[in-house]
């Protein structure tokens, strides 16, 4: 994913549920995750991408964690905001993902765009 090609591929309507990974394979992969990280089965969260799919994020597992909390999580909110950002020019991709891959929580804050 580059700067050069966002047109075609987050900002084009439908990119991330062309690349959204089937709940089978989430599925697996968050039952080892889980139990890697010693998350108790039937605790409310989910297998989130550090870098999301919004900003171009990989579906690998190295961009893979476990998300303890409510669902819709507020960081959802969070990368479309960003995405949009992005999209419109306000933000650079590369700077987008550097900065919610550091802290989701101040990404907007730390770019100028809350």
């Amino acid at each position: 994913m580059t700067q050069a090609n966002i047109t075609t591929t987050i900002c084009a309507s439908g990119y991330t549920a062309k690349v959204h990974p089937s709940s089978s394979a989430t599925n697996r992969l968050k039952a080892q995750m889980y139990q890697a990280y010693g998350i108790a089965s039937g605790t409310v969260s989910e297998l989130d991408h550090l870098v999301p799919l919004e900003l171009g994020g990989a579906n690998d597992v190295a961009n893979l964690w476990p998300e303890i909390g409510k669902l819709p999580n507020p960081k959802d909110k969070v990368e479309n905001d960003l995405r949009e950002d992005v999209c419109s020019g306000k933000v650079s991709l590369a700077a987008a993902q550097k900065a919610i891959a550091a802290d989701w929580m101040t990404a907007e804050e730390q770019l100028g765009v809350s």
